[in-house]
């Protein structure tokens, strides 16, 4: 295989595949003994974005408004580390 290959994977494709191999087996048995099955998986992410639909985009203005608090507190304290930094780096430089 081309090296651009390996390198997007990491490794040689058929080391890849057996990997994942091994992966998807160990898995499947941990889901099967949790007694989960990928339609359940799927059904249970289908649900929760109709339940998203249905709530009419309610839950991204509340996502919203989280942002905007945690913005208040963040953004103030990193300007306030970047001018300590700059200050420092002041210091620094008349020595």
């Amino acid at each position: 295989m081309s090296p651009q290959v390996t390198r997007f994977l990491g490794d040689t494709p058929l080391r890849v595949f057996f990997r994942l191999l091994v992966l998807s087996f160990i898995v499947g048995l941990v889901l099967s003994a949790l007694d989960l099955h990928p339609f359940d998986i799927f059904r249970f992410i289908e649900r929760w974005l109709e339940r998203m639909w249905s709530l009419g985009f309610e839950a991204f203005g509340d996502a919203l408004q989280y942002l905007v608090v945690g913005a208040l507190i963040v953004v103030p304290l990193f300007l306030l580390s970047r001018l300590l930094k700059l200050g420092r780096r002041r210091e620094d430089d008349s020595r």
